[in-house]
């Protein structure tokens, strides 16, 4: 009889405090760029399911490009209504800040969407297939390849335009990881983010299994990171009771509320330290940093070019600003153990990128090797620890994402009989067939490496600027030497372009439609612009510079 009143007395018990459990509030206004892109990669779904085949292509490329266009619309909104400045909050029950860094990494991250969107959509550059257009992605993703349901598929002229979906739910989660404020947000982001990707790699049309073998690298190598950054959490948990930013960052200074329990816990500084070690380990593995990089050559060469660019471009952006976030909001009484440690990381990713980028022969690799550098360059900044360098980082993701994106589609049009011709050999004298396409690409080559007049020289002058006044000027001097070692194998694919002779046998350059053709014009405006009137794009990012916390 006594079971059934201490049961009894659980019931009222529970029933009474069932008054005080408080109902989540949302703010869906300031969420509204996140809720508008994955409102559209359900719709894309939704047309996946219920519209015919032939229907499908023209309804996901306006699905998406008008989801993004409006997520980017409602980020400016947001931006116009100060909530990049002075209404800077945490939204979502402390889950998501909506400040300065946050929108402009978004809006960033937005407009490579849309740009890729048009990539992703190309269906010229390869010859028609039993009379119809064909993209880059595999006839049938499911089908093994050279397999007879293989041949049948594109006999047929299937077309795989569920990689439009995939894309807006990567899309998604990147808006969402640099505006994490809570690490499980932060982990639900990445996981968000990286199992479209590891689709994505894995539908090339051509050399099939070149494809599947990047995509499964890609997949293994991002499970390892994605565990150390979760065993990362666990430890950082252990240690201040609490997953919330703003709650980590109030016991290691020192300024919570200690109950006995957390006292103990958080006397321990070896769960702080290697529960900071793994999460950052994490973070570096998802910007390409030495020695977290061995995944990036091998995939960026695999993948369809399009989510190469798309990859290159659009992961950057959002691991870097989850990074800021974390050093700055979380850490910043931990400088001095974390700064003399993306020191070492800094140093050996821009040696390392640009010295190996030397070797390379073929030009996706070649790209690879460039990207791993610039993660470098943009680490300097990251280690200036300083309002400076924020503002410098963020002009530098967005400079650096546009020239990616448009020397990925350039890549798209040099094709031969057996699809993208890469070799470095088959582009000698493409400035003599075909001098537009050679001189855009030209363009971009240039800015990777720095030149005045092109936005890789604002963005690195920015970075290394701030990088010297935060202290960091041996850095410095290593990320000049690096330029000058990446500057030599980028000049040297201009000469291969211009002063080579021709081949008899060497690639055609596919004429392509206004798609890719917007997606270059526009790289080649920004690349362009952000180099010859920096001062106003410099601007907005110092005024967006100012994390919440």
């Amino acid at each position: 009889m006594s079971n059934v009143n201490v049961v009894h007395s659980l019931w009222t018990t529970a029933a009474d405090s069932a008054d005080k459990i408080q109902a989540p509030k949302i703010e869906y206004a300031q969420l509204a760029p996140v809720l508008i892109v994955f409102g559209a990669a359900v719709i894309g779904i939704m047309v996946e399911a219920f519209l015919p085949r032939r229907s499908r292509y023209l309804a996901q490329v306006g699905v998406s490009i008008l989801g993004m266009a409006a997520a980017f619309a409602a980020v400016v909104a947001l931006a116009a209504d100060g909530y990049a400045s002075k209404k800077a909050h945490i939204a979502a029950m402390g889950a998501v800040a909506v400040d300065g860094p946050a929108l402009f990494l978004q809006g960033t991250v937005l407009l490579v969407g849309i740009v890729a969107v048009f990539t992703f959509g190309e269906r010229r550059l390869d010859p028609k297939a039993h009379g119809r257009h064909v993209d880059s992605f595999a006839a049938q993703g499911s089908a093994i390849p050279g397999s007879e349901q293989e041949k049948d598929a594109v006999k047929a002229g299937f077309t795989t335009t569920e990689v439009f979906p995939l894309l807006l739910f990567a899309v998604g989660g990147m808006l969402v990881f640099p505006a994490a404020n809570d690490l499980l947000t932060l982990f639900v982001a990445l996981e968000v983010f990286s199992l479209p990707l590891y689709l994505l790699c894995a539908l090339a049309r051509r050399r099939r299994v070149m494809s599947q073998e990047a995509a499964v690298k890609y997949f293994l190598l991002g499970a390892f990171s994605s565990a150390f950054l979760l065993f990362g959490i666990a430890l950082l948990y252990g240690y201040a009771g609490t997953v919330t930013y703003s709650g980590i960052a109030s016991v290691i200074d020192g300024s919570a509320t200690l109950t006995p329990a957390l006292a103990n816990s958080s006397a321990n500084d070896a769960l702080l330290l290697i529960g900071t070690a793994l999460v950052v380990m994490g973070l570096l593995f998802k910007v390409g940093a030495v020695p977290f990089h061995m995944w990036t050559p091998d995939v960026y060469e695999g993948a369809p070019t399009p989510v190469t660019g798309f990859m290159a471009a659009a992961t950057k952006v959002a691991a870097f600003g989850a990074l800021l976030r974390l050093l700055y909001v979380v850490l910043p009484e931990l400088r001095w153990d974390w700064r003399p440690v993306l020191w070492g990381v800094a140093i050996l990713t821009m040696l390392a990128g640009a010295i190996i980028a030397v070797t390379q022969t073929d030009v996706k690799r070649l790209l690879a090797y460039s990207s791993i550098a610039h993660a470098g360059f943009i680490l300097a900044g990251v280690v200036a620890t300083s309002p400076e360098g924020v503002s410098s980082v963020l002009f530098y993701l967005a400079a650096y994402s546009f020239v990616t994106l448009g020397a990925f589609a350039v890549v798209t049009l040099v094709r031969d009989a057996g699809g993208e011709a890469t070799h470095l050999s088959r582009w000698a004298g493409l400035g003599r067939r075909s001098p537009l396409v050679a001189a855009v690409f030209a363009v971009f080559l240039l800015a990777f490496a720095g030149i005045p007049l092109t936005s890789g020289f604002a963005g690195k002058f920015a970075v290394f600027k701030a990088a010297a006044q935060g202290g960091a000027v041996p850095l410095v001097i290593v990320g000049v030497i690096s330029s000058a070692i990446a500057a030599f194998f980028y000049i040297r694919v201009i000469v291969l372009m211009f002063f080579s002779e021709p081949k008899a046998d060497g690639p055609t350059v596919a004429v392509p439609s206004p798609l890719t053709s917007a997606a270059i014009a526009i790289g080649v405006a920004v690349t362009i612009v952000l180099g010859v009137a920096p001062q106003y794009f410099l601007d907005l990012a110092g005024q967006a510079g100012v994390f919440v916390r």
